[in-house]
């Protein structure tokens, strides 16, 4: 579900974003956080590191307070602590252009994304944090959010793909808007396009906005384009046009969120002869597991990321024979994948 500019229901008053709240199965970002421009570049965990990190603090983020979180939380389905800390760190030191408005005047105003922060040395350990002032005034007085699915945004492979989904979930529920405009320059800073690299828009159309454009097409709820706009002979601007998928197509995104990311590609570009059939058993993301499975993976291997396991089970029963218990199969998996990949 995208959510653009927001009045509260029967009021017309506006809706702030901090009212939104995060559920089971999506996240809140301000608006104003989704079309920022890093001048500081930052990469795909970056940028999901972040979103979780917002998110954990979503119910005091406006407060001057610092906020706790397991680091478990933020490695997902990796084995090290490492990759955080080098995610809290690129955060403390990235600064970003956010588009405000102070005094009825459209202004820029530059902030660092992350504060001061301690984290403890054990393995299980965790996170203290704080959110900048000058961020959390922004916050506060933020009335645009992009809600974003969980399973789209850990599934999306390049920070390219992320950011282009969190562009359409903040504009997607527009009710007069189908497109946005943008310069060439402004769309290479909103995607984090590092100073010298993509250079022209051949490059960057090939490695950053058509990869982009196919897997948010395969995995979320809209279709997109983006299409180039010239200046006599020379592309100087974007046309960003998004639809609201059919139910057809939708469920094709939830199935393809159901897949391992391994053949996704292929997928994606037509070449299904290249992939393993999906055997009759998992057809409908089925076999759908109990609750009581999910909460005993949960118990039995703290720390891993389950539904990234599950989707490594059902890649790997791909072309086997259907389970007479698809619980105590996938749980049986589950300990030989934990084995193996020990956290």
């Amino acid at each position: 579900m995208a959510t653009g500019p927001n009045t509260g229901p029967n009021t017309g008053k506006p809706y702030r974003t901090i009212e939104a709240r995060p559920n089971a199965e999506s996240l809140v970002k301000p608006g104003e956080l989704v079309d920022l421009v890093e001048v500081t570049p930052l990469t795909l965990a970056d940028r999901r590191i972040y979103n979780q990190l917002l998110e954990n603090a979503w119910d005091a983020i406006d407060k001057p307070v610092t906020h706790v979180i397991a680091k478990a939380d933020l490695r997902g389905s990796h084995n090290s602590n490492d990759r955080v800390g080098e995610s809290v760190e690129r955060l403390m030191s990235a600064i970003v252009k956010v588009r405000v408005t102070r005094d009825g005047e459209d202004a820029i105003e530059r902030v660092q994304l992350l504060g001061g922060n301690i984290e403890t040395t054990r393995r299980d350990g965790l996170l203290e944090y704080e959110i900048p002032q000058r961020l959390r005034r922004i916050i506060k007085d933020s009335t645009v959010f992009a809600r974003l699915q969980r399973e789209v945004m850990f599934a999306l492979s390049s920070k390219y793909a992320l950011t282009l989904y969190e562009m359409i979930q903040k504009r997607g529920n527009l009710r007069y808007r189908s497109s946005e405009k943008f310069s060439i320059d402004d769309l290479r800073g909103i995607l984090g396009v590092a100073k010298g690299k993509l250079t022209s828009w051949s490059n960057l159309k090939l490695r950053a906005i058509d990869p982009a454009v196919a897997e948010v097409n395969a995995l979320s709820d809209y279709v997109v384009e983006v299409a180039p706009l010239k200046t006599g002979r020379r592309v100087t601007h974007v046309e960003l046009r998004w639809w609201r998928k059919d139910g057809q197509a939708s469920a094709g995104a939830e199935r393809e969120l159901a897949f391992s990311k391994v053949g996704r590609k292929a997928r994606m570009e037509g070449r299904v002869d290249e992939v393993k059939p999906r055997p009759a058993w998992l057809d409908s993301r089925g076999p759908a597991l109990r609750t009581e499975t999910y909460e005993t993976a949960r118990l039995r291997h703290p720390g891993y990321d389950i539904y990234h396991v599950e989707g490594e089970w059902r890649a790997w029963a791909q072309g086997r024979e259907a389970p007479r218990d698809p619980d105590r199969a996938f749980l049986a998996f589950f300990r030989s994948f934990a084995e193996k990949n020990p956290i």
